[in-house]
């Protein structure tokens, strides 16, 4: 478990040190006023991912993850308005580049596996795409028209 624990510290440390790159060139929030907010969501992220090996239920870590930082960040709790104001200057799709590149490197480390998938995986995975981004577009158009936006 000890092992398991130093491989989730470097990989949220570096995940950590991406988004803030990404939070200061995408969204110019300067990283000095970032780090508090990028250390309590790396400190939230651990906790989850040891009760998730702690707690014998089968529950995927990012329920924890998520209970955690849904409960640290009630008004009400202790510090929850530190909490808040620190994680209010991470940008949350800063996150999503470190996040999206991990996911590429794992399939990429494992294009054995990939490949027995078939080219079929491939033409449903780029349906799903389609279907999810011109499903954003729709919904966008809608929500934006109704609001007289457009």
């Amino acid at each position: 478990m000890l092992k398991n624990i130093q491989e989730w510290i470097m990989v949220l440390l570096i995940v950590g040190a991406i988004t803030l790159i990404g939070n200061w060139v995408g969204y110019n929030v300067m990283p000095v006023e970032a780090i508090p907010g990028i250390i309590v969501l790396i400190l939230i992220s651990l906790a989850g991912l040891i009760l998730g090996k702690i707690i014998p239920f089968q529950i995927p870590a990012v329920a924890y993850i998520s209970f955690i930082a849904i409960i640290v960040s009630i008004p009400g709790f202790p510090g929850s308005e530190y909490v808040v104001k620190w994680t209010t200057s991470v940008n949350m799709l800063a996150i999503c580049t470190p996040i999206l590149a991990y996911a590429g490197i794992a399939i990429g480390r494992s294009w054995a596996d990939f490949r027995k998938l078939g080219w079929r995986s491939i033409i449903v995975g780029m349906c799903v795409l389609m279907g999810t981004y011109l499903g954003s577009a729709v919904i966008a158009e809608f929500v934006l028209r109704w609001q007289g936006i457009i």
